[in-house]
């Protein structure tokens, strides 16, 4: 898949941005505070119909402006245009594809698959557990909109649950008790199907992510990921102890008045030949962990969804030595279209930058060179 330009209007900085791209890498550079990682932003707005940061639509509003506009066109097997517009008085974003408004934008995730590697990610494998299953649930989710429709759905559930569980620490009703019953068991069905598709991605997502790491690293090391949900769990009672442990846990739900049990408690753990990533990991290996990482999410999509997808790097070479940033470089010729952000030009020297490669120069918003 290619994104063949993006015109951006009241976008950040951006307040009239017009950019055709190259179909292989395009390094985008500027300083700080320029507007750089804004056009990253923008494409993910395009690929997701949401904000890479996971901040408000409304932060992404030039200050001065009322609305902004963002439009873009993919090319894979069909051409496809995508816009995004907000309006800061409705405080509403709306979505087109091919003209058409899409009402249900979950149906837009996965059909232009995009990868961020960003120096946020350092969170994956260092930060809370929450961190992990979110990097988890968006591959997921963009492979298999089945999973995205459970997921939906359970946290919605969640909601409910929770809401019903501060009534009946206030309100110790029969009726409300049944309502939550109900709640419990939709509660235990949903989560069943998101830890068994959990257990099914993990045990894959492990055979792709050895050789992009080897690749990185340039010596043998052994990444693994294990997946912590319930103890003793075999994908044939998943369900019944579910139940066994969720029916312990209610009474303490209940004084707490929160959902103690489920797949949204769940963590992932990193190892490096049998040594926790978290416990006894180097900074240089949670960097590389991280960036296999993010490698070995885009050739999964690309195998589940036989679509190329869209690759981003935010600022990363500037952290990198001159050899992990050469053997990144190499292995960026094997994905197809990247976009790549970088504070100056010296940091080029660090890589292999192609003829049929474009270099973007922005400042202060606009389009200075390309």
């Amino acid at each position: 898949m290619v994104l063949k330009f993006i015109k951006l209007k009241n976008f950040r900085l951006h307040s009239n941005t017009n950019i055709d791209f190259s179909n292989k890498i395009n390094y985008i550079v500027g300083g700080n505070g320029q507007g750089k990682t804004s056009l990253l932003e923008a494409i993910y707005y395009l690929c997701t119909t949401k904000n890479m940061n996971q901040v408000s639509d409304i932060e992404a509003l030039n200050f001065t402006e009322n609305f902004f506009e963002i439009d873009g066109e993919f090319t894979e097997y069909t051409n496809n245009k995508i816009r995004v517009f907000f309006d800061r008085n409705s405080n509403k974003k709306s979505v087109f594809l091919n003209d058409k408004q899409i009402h249900k934008v979950s149906s837009i995730i996965g059909k232009f698959p995009v990868v961020a590697l960003l120096q946020s990610d350092h969170a994956i494998t260092q930060g809370s557990p929450a961190e992990r299953r979110r990097f988890v649930d968006s591959i997921i989710s963009q492979s298999s909109a089945t999973y995205l429709k459970i997921l939906l759905d359970y946290n919605r559930i969640l909601r409910h649950r929770s809401s019903l569980l501060s009534k009946l620490k206030e309100f110790n009703s029969t009726e409300l008790f049944d309502q939550f019953e109900v709640w419990t068991h939709s509660l235990v069905k949903s989560g069943t199907e998101i830890i068994k598709h959990r257990m099914d991605f993990i045990k894959t997502f492990n055979n792709y992510i050895l050789k992009p790491y080897e690749n990185i690293l340039g010596e043998k090391e052994t990444p693994f990921i294990k997946y912590n949900s319930f103890k003793n769990l075999e994908n044939n009672d998943i369900e019944n102890l579910f139940k066994k442990i969720i029916k312990e846990k209610e009474k303490e739900e209940l004084r707490r008045a929160r959902n103690l049990v489920g797949p949204h408690r769940d963590d992932f753990e990193f190892f490096i030949n049998n040594l926790s990533l978290k416990k006894y990991g180097s900074q240089g290996q949670h960097k590389t962990f991280q960036i296999a990482l993010r490698f070995s999410q885009f050739f999964y999509l690309q195998d589940k969804l036989k679509v190329t997808p869209i690759f981003l790097m935010d600022d990363v070479f500037g952290e990198l030595d001159s050899f992990r940033a050469k053997k990144i470089s190499d292995y960026l010729s094997k994905i197809g279209q990247a976009f790549i952000t970088m504070t100056d030009f010296s940091n080029i020297e660090k890589l292999f930058v192609k003829d049929d490669d474009l270099i973007i120069k922005i400042e202060n918003g606009k389009v200075a060179n390309a």
